[in-house]
């Protein structure tokens, strides 16, 4: 995805379309205080670089696998592009149990 503003990367609101606001309309608006306490604090969410992160799913039941063609179907969605590397490990994790 690439570097992306707030707006996308954060879901941020952005400024109103009228009232005296000049051109930052897809800004995040402000990002600190004042005087005190003079800096910006760790993880304030900013424009960046979005995308590329390890995603897991819990739980996913393997349905059938085909060594000849190397294909293991598996029931449920599974982040990522078409053709994207996929790790398969064993469940470490119980799934939860609905009540009732």
């Amino acid at each position: 995805k690439g570097f992306s503003g707030v707006m996308k990367r954060h879901n941020f609101a952005g400024l109103g379309a009228g009232h005296g606001v000049h051109k930052v309309h897809r800004a995040p608006g402000a990002i600190g205080a004042c005087a005190t306490p003079s800096r910006v604090f760790k993880g304030t969410r900013m424009a960046g670089r979005m995308g590329h992160q390890r995603v897991t799913t819990l739980n996913l039941e393997v349905v059938q696998a085909d060594p000849e063609r190397e294909i293991v179907l598996v029931k449920g969605a599974i982040p990522g592009p078409r053709g994207g590397v996929v790790l398969l490990r064993n469940a470490v994790k119980q799934p939860v149990r609905e009540a009732g």
